[in-house]
């Protein structure tokens, strides 16, 4: 199977993209503590599916103007993880979980630990926001972005969600 990758800068930094031609397999910023190592047989290719829609999607979101995103996306990782990825895309934009409530939500409320290493190793941020997980107290806890970048994607949601049209 072919991966492909794109880079696009973004307001928190350079993102990097990779496929499968067909969704989404990762996204991580260059100053992620799990960075993407790009492959000797990956193919550089803005064009692939679903590089132009994910571009498109993420300066809306950066703009304030996109609160979901509707993208194929297959992120590689343990049943556990996947579980603990799918949770996250429960948590509203502009809102804040705990792993505690996460853990509690897929049925094992004593893996908050678990949580928070599968949560550290999700493969697609921003678009699986698991910046949008917090410690029990309130407070700002690791981010593979680093807590900087975590502050400013949660500043950018709730501030966007003050001047969202009401619906």
């Amino acid at each position: 199977m072919t991966t492909y990758y794109t880079c696009m800068d973004s307001p928190v930094g350079r993102l990097v993209l990779t496929s499968d031609g067909t969704s989404l397999t990762a996204l991580q910023p260059d100053s992620s503590k799990y960075p993407v190592s790009i492959g000797e047989d990956w193919v550089e290719d803005d064009g692939a599916a679903p590089f132009p829609e994910a571009r498109r999607q993420l300066d809306e979101y950066f703009a304030g103007r996109r609160s979901d995103f509707d993208l194929p996306l297959s992120p590689r990782g343990t049943d556990f993880q996947q579980r603990v990825w799918l949770e996250l895309l429960t948590i509203p934009h502009g809102s804040t979980s705990t792993y505690g409530d996460i853990a509690r939500r897929i049925g094992n409320p004593n893996a908050m630990r678990a949580v928070g290493l599968a949560n550290g190793k999700n493969p697609i941020a921003i678009i699986v926001p698991c910046h949008r997980v917090i410690g029990s107290n309130g407070k700002l806890t690791g981010y593979a972005g680093g807590l900087g970048m975590k502050q400013t994607l949660l500043d950018l949601e709730t501030n966007a969600a003050l001047f969202a049209p009401e619906e």
